[in-house]
């Protein structure tokens, strides 16, 4: 019998090749390729043969009551993000940059689900169990019944696993420490994770286990490891933060049983994670309104309505090549808002350097910011404030054109329970725009939005 050739595989996207090269032709990635044993191969025939399989049980789509709720726990900003509570058997991923506060979210989820009643199970295979007991010393939740393990070793996890009754809930910390020992590849690999991965997503649906697999991330933000990772688990949430702030957003980016880019806000303080219930309050509770070059935008993220501070900073410079500094939001999309503002209102900001910034450490993606963000580059040039407890929210066509955007009734909601009196939308926004104290004024077009800085406020 020939003997197995080894191959080349790279870590960042789990591309194969016959030989080694420096550069991945799929992803782009510089030496991430590297060589891997080929798995072992059982004794089995190629095909199918004559053989007959197991009959499977069909089943119709009506719930029998068989389906068991979901797990709730006691965390209500951690069970927006997924849907309203984990679903039993279902795998999660999440991912965050180091030192986050990833696995303290999950110690507390937890402790929350050991006090009701549930088996909870936590291995680490990057901490040694003194380390993760004095966490939860320090966390108030040393009484909790969580059954903890360091083990890095997959057969052992299983075998540990099956000799006892089904957790409710298990948490690996973190699946590339994990390693198979069918594989000759080292753990943290494209092979190992996808094994790993593979073996404990069939253990929860068997045993109807919520699975909890926490992952690394690359330089970019992305989950390391195969990209197939992401597709094989159910839900996928990237804990997201900036260092020299105490907030944290619990994103949901993938959910197989439940809406996406849902949002849970937390403060992270010496106690652990605390929950913010209103998040807007939080992002606006150091804003001061009388200063220029400052939005506040009327956001949507998943079903909760959001206001955030947009800041911008337009500066004269000499330079050749103008600075674009952007943080929170999209860079292209930002170019795209400076040249509208250039083309169809002549404000020459292609000669000034131009800093943008979403307060509290927010990452918007939504088209709808960018009156907010035309509105405070307006401000910054003009040196005069928007007008004050004023909120914005529009899409900016490139004709210059402001289209209207979805769930304005919600914004405007949410604007008015925080105080503000006065909206900037699209005029094209349908009917029923006022909600409470608010007063909607509608704009066709950027020029509309100039207006109001340079030629005085219309009301």
């Amino acid at each position: 019998m020939a003997k197995a050739k080894s191959h080349y595989v790279c870590q960042s996207c789990g591309s194969v090749y016959r030989r080694w090269a420096g550069r991945c032709t799929d992803c782009g990635a510089w030496n991430s390729i590297v060589e891997e044993a080929p798995p072992a191969e059982a004794a089995q025939p190629k095909g199918l043969g004559v053989g007959r399989g197991t009959t499977l049980k069909l089943v119709g789509l009506a719930d029998d009551g068989r389906i068991d709720p979901r797990l709730e726990t006691g965390l209500p900003e951690l069970d927006r993000a997924v849907g309203g509570g984990f679903v039993p058997g279902s795998a999660v991923l999440i991912g965050g940059d180091p030192g986050i506060g990833k696995s303290t979210l999950l110690l507390q989820a937890l402790a929350g689900l050991a006090q009701a009643g549930r088996r909870a199970v936590y291995i680490s295979g990057e901490e040694a169990e003194a380390q993760v007991q004095r966490r939860a010393g320090r966390l108030g939740l040393a009484d909790a019944e969580v059954h903890l393990a360091t083990a890095t070793s997959l057969r052992d996890i299983l075998t540990t696993l099956d000799d006892g009754p089904a957790p409710h809930i298990l948490v690996i910390d973190s699946i590339q420490t994990l390693y198979a020992d069918t594989l000759d590849s080292a753990p943290g690999t494209v092979a190992q994770v996808r094994a790993c991965a593979q073996a404990l997503i069939g253990f929860a649906k068997r045993r109807g286990t919520v699975v909890l697999l926490v992952g690394h991330v690359t330089k970019d933000g992305q989950i390391a490891g195969p990209r197939v990772l992401e597709h094989m688990v159910d839900t996928v949430l990237y804990f997201e933060g900036e260092r020299g702030h105490p907030f944290r957003i619990l994103r949901s980016v993938k959910n197989r049983y439940g809406g996406t880019d849902e949002i849970g806000v937390f403060e992270m303080t010496g106690l652990g994670l605390a929950q913010v219930g209103n998040p807007s309050e939080m992002f606006l509770s150091d804003r001061s309104g009388d200063v220029s070059g400052s939005a506040v935008f009327a956001g949507v993220e998943g079903t909760r309505p959001v206001l955030v501070e947009i800041q911008a900073l337009v500066a004269p410079t000499q330079a050749a090549n103008p600075r674009r500094t952007v943080v929170g939001w999209d860079s292209g999309r930002l170019a795209m808002v400076l040249a509208v503002l250039d083309a169809r209102c002549g404000l020459g900001l292609a000669g000034a350097d131009v800093y943008l910034n979403v307060a509290g450490g927010l990452k918007i993606a939504e088209p709808a910011a960018d009156l907010a963000v035309a509105a405070a580059l307006v401000s910054s040039l003009t040196d005069r404030p928007v007008p004050p407890e004023t909120v914005l929210f529009g899409e900016i066509s490139l004709s210059g054109d402001i289209r209207p955007v979805a769930q304005a009734d919600a914004r405007l909601k949410e604007a008015g329970k925080l105080g503000f009196t006065r909206a900037y939308l699209p005029a094209r926004t349908k009917a029923g725009q006022d909600a409470g104290p608010v007063r909607a004024h509608g704009l066709d077009g950027v020029a509309d939005l100039v207006a109001l800085f340079g030629a005085g406020e219309t009301d």
